[in-house]
């Protein structure tokens, strides 16, 4: 099962590339853009039959992919 797990600043916090795409945007002509964020995505593969998969996600997110100070996570089952 392979699980994508999206991490992104918290809206609190700025985005200094986001930002800096947007203004990129702009000048190819695209005032209607409003805004832009920028994140990372990891895509996790468990083994068949993995058990308790979502407690997993939470964990590996918390320990190590994700600092809450700055970032918050979502993630989305894939699938095999």
């Amino acid at each position: 099962m392979k699980v994508r797990i999206f991490v992104t600043y918290k809206q609190s916090v700025f985005d200094p590339q986001g930002e800096t795409i947007k203004d990129a945007i702009h000048t190819l002509g695209h005032e209607e853009v409003e805004a832009v964020t920028v994140g990372k995505f990891f895509d996790v593969t468990f083994a068949d039959g993995a058990s308790d998969v979502e407690t997993s996600v939470k964990q590996i997110a918390d320990q190590l992919l994700v600092n809450f100070n700055m970032e918050t996570y979502d993630y989305q089952v894939m699938g095999d």
